[in-house]
Formats: structure tokens, sequence, C-alpha cells
């Protein structure tokens, strides 16, 4: 029926696949241990290999030569989605990172990938290590049925991806003993060493630390419904709201843990389910939560918005300032733009991070790919399925 020439025991373990019990399946990839095999990850891309960027002598030594656990507390933990939509857009920002760190072996990735994504976790860990070969970093596996009927539509199709709400989940998906971590969306590169952000202290028992604009019009963020409501407005009567970005937060997930964040965002979510409260995906929730009680980081961290509005994606100059983070939140991207050949000025500061080489037969039809990515399930599902 599907036209891809399947036998029946095949189409019986992608039944098994789809069709499987709810629970937040969480399955790591180290990655360190990707099995041999050609999945067919350049029929989607190809990136070249990164230069091998190493410690200086002023860094603190790691726990073991060879093999880094993510339970050293050396480590600086970066966690990001992964997808095949926003590839290229990742791997430019973990080569940013990792340029400009003062101590790039000390730094550990954490990539959320979908669970039914084109390309596939093991064929995305596969295109990380080839580009990043000495990389210390886990891919782990989001499933998208844990958030999928708490998501409500937004004014833009993208900003509904169950992936965008995978920072949700961080407390839940990483090992128990990172304890600190910062996010980072994947339209981003980062032009300062990464560490300084890590060392900002969160105060006064603070879960999450991003930079803070108070002078954007905080109810715009919700809708008349929500306003005009007895109750619902007194959540920050005892706070002074502000905007902030949830595409660059430090986070303690120790208190995110023992305050049962998650589950506060997944209750107004399912507010908006009932109610209209809210137009802009994953945001709206975290500063629901959060705005007000934000520790308040340096601008420079984030400098956001350089992809233009939701709608249009028009350009837009950098803020006046330092900068040490260009992120391109917004509809308009820079590797669309520059392929398109209609740049924006600001998207020639994220081209040296780029690392994406073009393939001759880049242009495969719809049926390839999803034969690719059926494959590519079949062969893995074994290793990661829980």
């Amino acid at each position: 029926m599907l036209g891809f020439g399947l036998n029946p025991v095949h189409l019986a373990v992608l039944t098994f696949i789809l069709f499987s019990p709810v629970c937040l399946g969480i399955r790591s990839f180290p990655g360190r241990d990707v099995a041999g095999g050609d999945y067919g990850y350049e029929g989607f891309f190809r990136f070249a290999e990164a230069p091998d960027y190493r410690n200086g002598e002023e860094c603190p030594a790691k726990g073991h030569k060879g093999y880094v656990s993510s339970c050293d507390p050396s480590l600086v933990h970066i966690a990001m989605t992964l997808d095949s939509e926003y590839l290229r857009g990742s791997i430019a920002a973990v080569h940013s990172i990792l340029r400009h760190s003062s101590c790039p072996e000390n730094v550990f990735f954490h990539f959320i990938a979908a669970e039914f994504d084109p390309a596939s976790p093991r064929v995305l860990t596969q295109l990380v290590r080839s580009t990043f070969p000495s990389l210390n970093f886990k891919v782990y596996i989001f499933r998208e049925d844990t958030v999928i009927n708490l998501i409500s539509s937004s004014i833009r199709s993208a900003l509904e991806n169950p992936l965008n709400y995978a920072r949700n989940y961080l407390g839940d998906i990483l090992d128990p003993c990172v304890e600190r971590v910062i996010y980072i969306d994947s339209d981003l590169v980062v032009v300062d060493d990464i560490r300084k952000l890590w060392n900002i202290t969160l105060t006064e028992s603070r879960v999450i630390g991003a930079p803070e604009y108070c002078h954007a019009v905080f109810e715009k963020y919700f809708t008349d419904e929500f306003w005009s409501d007895s109750v619902l407005p007194r959540v920050f009567d005892s706070r002074k709201p502000c905007y902030f970005n949830t595409g660059v937060m430090v986070m303690d997930l120790v208190r995110w843990r023992k305050g049962n964040y998650r589950r506060k965002i997944e209750n107004w979510m399912e507010l908006q389910r009932r109610r209209r409260i809210y137009e802009l995906g994953s945001l709206p929730p975290f500063l629901l939560v959060f705005a007000g009680n934000v520790e308040a980081i340096d601008h420079r961290w984030n400098q956001h918005g350089l992809g233009g509005d939701n709608v249009k994606g028009s350009c837009r100059p950098l803020h006046p300032g330092p900068v040490s983070l260009l992120h391109w939140s917004g509809k308009g991207k820079p590797w669309s733009r520059l392929d398109a050949r209609k740049p924006c000025p600001v998207d020639h500061l994220w081209e040296p991070y780029d690392l994406y080489k073009p393939h001759r037969n880049h242009r495969l039809n719809h049926q390839q790919m999803l034969l690719s990515a059926s494959s590519s399930t079949l062969v893995g599902y074994s290793n990661y399925f829980i």
C-alpha cells in the first residue's frame, strides 16, 4: 500500500515501532560508540571535517583519557536539538563553540533528536561523529508522543514541531549527574568563550538565567482572553515580568527537577489546549512560569531576532554593544538566505562556521528520501527503541 516494496516482516517491525505504547522514551547513543556500516547519510547531507580543536595547558584535566563520562565535573554541558531540517545550523553552532572555547575538550554536547526524523538518530550520530571526530557528545531520542497532545497551533507551523518542546524535558532526558546545562537553539553561533556563560551564577535559588528585555511589550505575548480573565493574570502579581528568549538559557537542573518545573509548564500547555491564551508555541509557558524570576544575563549572550519576524523574516541589523552570541531567531535562516543568494548583511557573520558541502546529486526525489529513511529505521530500531 505504501509503495516502498517492504516485505511482511519489515512491515510488521515498522508497525511495532510506530504504534508502540506511550512513554517518555529516552535512549542515548554514546558519541564514541557508533556502529559501522553505511546508512546512506550522505544522501541527506555532507559536511567537511572540522579542525581538531584542543585544550590549552590552563584547562582542567579530564577524568579519563580517550573516554569522557557525562558525569565528569570538569565539563561544560550544552544541550541542543538535532534534526535534518536544522542540521546545517546545528553543525555551525557546534563549530563556533569549539573554535572560540578556551577548553574545547571539556565541552560535552547533549543532542536531542526526534524519533521519526527523515534522518534517523543513528544517522545523525554518524554525521556528527564524521564532522567532529573528537567531540564529546551523546544523542538522545525524544519521543514525540510525550508532548504531541499538549501542542496547540501557532502563528508559524515551524513553531509547532514537537522537538521545540524538548527543552521542557531536559531534567528527565539528561543523566541525573548532569546538574547544570546551557540550552541553545540551532540557529545561532557563539563568538566568545562558552565557559564565560557557563560560569554565571544563578542567585537567590533561580532556576534559569537568560538575557531579559524589559523594554519589550510583555502583554503582546498573551491573548486578550488571558488578560481579560479575572484570575490568570494574577500569576504575575508577585513578579515584574520581562520578556526573555528561550533559545539561550543557563539551567540549574537540580532545582528544575526538585521543583518539578516540567509539570508546571505542562499545566499551562494543557490550559492552552482548552482556552487560547497565547499564540507563540513553546515560549509563553516559560514566560508564565519564569518571567520576573530569571537571572538576568548580559545581552551580549543573545543578539536575537536576526532572522526577522515570524512572518516575513526580513533583514535586521545587529543591536548596539558587544556581541558574544548571534541568534537568527525568526523566520529567516542564514543558510537558506545564502543559498538563495539573497543574504542579509548579518548572514555573512554566520558563514565562516558553515561546514556544509553541497552534494553533486543533492536533490534526491521524495520517494528516494523516504526509502532511505525507512531503511535506516528498520536497520537501527533495535539499538535505540524502548
